[in-house]
């Protein structure tokens, strides 16, 4: 094992552990001699003791002639570590333990290279490449690479939740989950930081994974494709895309997805649950990433960036759709007539025209409108807001085509005479209209 030193003291420190463990391990050999030499004394006052000990570890179901075994019945603790002070019943799990200090991981898997402080751990670390899942449900058959996965998975079935918050009575089926609990919502605690930058978190299995992000390690690798990842949760989300599964249901249309996060995402559509809310202006979202992005509004960021003409987005499926401009795609297609659209929102939209549609209404007039676009130029009509303005005279309209139109007199070089209100929008939508067939029933 490389040592790497802080200080003489660490290093004297470690040496000094390294002959606790050697006395220990003989320690272990001397008792284990003296325990085979006193059972040979049939009259040896340890003798009756010993019968009794073992009479328990018989009632136990364990060896007795295990000298560990009887401790378990005694309390006893007789190693101690020397450096926290923890003890324990037996001389081996001191010197796994005394691998926390030290940080030795002797045991490492032969796929991957990751490395293990204790035997059984590399043994359970193994089943993630192979697959195995040796531990069934016996109500419904799913399996589990780990016996403690499926005792708490059972409890899913009985409703059992034996482990509770002494804070806020909250309960869990199992211990990780309270302590987790505990961390995030009443002690606030990262114990577990990346070495590398900094980065702290609440579980330490959560800090293996970002390590990955330093290391660029992906040990999860789909055998039908070959394509590797760093979680073996998105290795298994992966799977489904060759396998066209949708095993996550929705109960209120049907639709199906691959993942229970995004049918749980799905389901605030029909609940209107918006439970993320901006600390700026109030306004919620159903998702964590709309309000991320919509944060955006509020900072002025804008992180995507066109490589063409450095046009920048503040929404990554911004700059995605505004590629299309450059690269002259229409991938959506309206199966009526054959146009062609290079955003979703825009043949959606024309989808309308062949639908009769209007599901924007008026809270005025209650006129409809099959466009959101069209509704907000119609409620100014009611405001008077005329948010338009024309640098080059300074006139107002409540459209911004009307303003368009208006701006090509100026490069004409004709003289804007000022028409009565009403007449202007006339003769604006007029021309509109022009210029624009398929604007000439926009309603």
């Amino acid at each position: 094992m490389e040592e790497i030193w802080v200080n003489e003291d660490s290093k004297s420190w470690l040496l000094q552990l390294k002959e606790d463990i050697r006395g220990i391990q003989e320690d272990a050999r001397g008792v284990a001699m003296s325990s085979s030499a006193s059972s040979s004394v049939a009259s040896s006052p340890s003798q009756s003791d010993g019968d009794e000990d073992a009479a328990a570890c018989h009632e136990a179901g364990k060896p007795p002639q295990l000298e560990g075994t009887r401790r378990t019945h005694t309390g006893e603790k007789p190693y101690s570590c020397s450096r926290c002070g923890k003890t324990f019943t037996q001389s081996g799990s001191l010197a796994t333990h005394l691998r926390t200090h030290t940080g030795e991981r002797p045991h490492s898997c032969d796929v991957c290279g990751r490395a293990f402080n204790v035997a059984f751990n590399l043994i359970r670390h193994r089943r993630t490449h192979t697959g195995e899942k040796p531990y069934s449900c016996e109500e419904c058959g799913k399996s589990f690479a780990q016996s403690g996965l499926l005792v708490s998975h059972r409890r899913s079935h009985t409703g059992e939740k034996p482990y509770s918050c002494d804070q806020c009575l909250q309960s869990f089926v199992n211990p990780g989950s309270l302590a987790k609990h505990k961390r995030k919502q009443h002690a606030g605690e990262k114990p577990y930081s990346c070495a590398d930058c900094g980065k702290s978190f609440f579980e330490s299995h959560t800090l293996a994974n970002h390590r990955r992000t330093h290391t660029g390690e992906k040990p999860y690798s789909c055998d039908l494709c070959g394509k590797s990842f760093a979680l073996s949760g998105t290795l298994i989300k992966h799977k489904l895309t060759h396998t066209g599964e949708k095993p996550y249901c929705c109960d209120q249309c049907g639709k199906s997805f691959r993942e229970s996060g995004r049918l749980k995402v799905h389901q605030r559509m029909h609940t209107g649950e918006k439970p993320y809310g901006c600390d700026q202006c109030g306004k919620k979202f159903g998702h964590s990433q709309h309000l991320k992005d919509h944060l955006r509004t509020h900072t002025g960021e804008k992180p995507f960036s066109c490589d063409e003409c450095d046009r920048k987005f503040n929404q990554p499926q911004h700059l995605k759709s505004h590629m299309r401009t450059h690269t002259g795609e229409k991938p959506f297609v309206c199966d009526q007539c054959e146009k062609r659209f290079a955003h979703s929102q825009q043949l959606k939209a024309h989808l309308r025209m062949h639908t009769g549609e209007k599901p924007h209404i008026c809270d005025q007039c209650e006129k409809k409108f099959s466009h959101s676009q069209n509704l907000k130029d119609h409620m100014r009509t009611h405001t008077g807001e005329k948010p338009y303005i024309c640098g080059e005279c300074g006139k107002s309209f409540a459209r911004s085509g009307t303003l368009k139109v208006h701006q090509k007199s100026h490069t004409a070089g004709e003289v804007c005479p000022d028409p009565p209100p009403k007449q202007q929008f006339q003769n604006s939508q007029l021309n509109l209209n022009s210029r624009c067939p398929e604007l000439q029933n926009p309603r």
